[in-house]
C-alpha cells in the first residue's frame, strides 16, 4: 500500500508551498489523500481486512484534523485545496 518514490515527489511537486517545501499540511494532506484512495480499493476486494480498515480510518482522522487545521488559517487555500483533490463533494 506504500507510495512510490515517483509518486511521492509528484505529488510533493503539485502540493509544496515553495521550493524546498516536504512536509507542509498541503503535501501531507496529498499524500494521505493517496493512500486513502488505494486503501479503499483495496478494501472493496478485501472485505474481512479489519486491521486495514482500522487504518484507513485513522488516516481520515489525521487528514481531517490537517484540514480543519488549513481551514481555520486560511479557507480561501482550504477550498482550492479540497477542489484539487476532489474531496468533500
Amino acid at each position: 500500500m506504500a507510495l512510490t518514490q515517483l509518486r511521492k515527489q509528484e505529488l510533493i511537486s503539485g502540493f509544496q508551498v515553495h521550493e524546498t517545501d516536504t512536509g507542509s499540511a498541503d503535501v501531507q494532506i496529498a499524500m494521505l489523500t493517496e493512500r486513502i484512495n488505494r486503501l479503499s480499493q483495496h478494501l472493496q476486494a478485501n472485505k474481512k481486512d479489519h486491521s486495514s480498515r482500522r487504518g484507513l480510518l485513522k488516516m481520515i482522522g489525521e487528514r481531517k484534523r490537517l484540514l480543519n487545521y488549513i481551514q481555520k488559517n486560511n479557507s480561501d487555500k482550504y477550498q482550492s485545496l479540497i477542489s484539487r483533490l476532489g474531496i468533500r463533494g
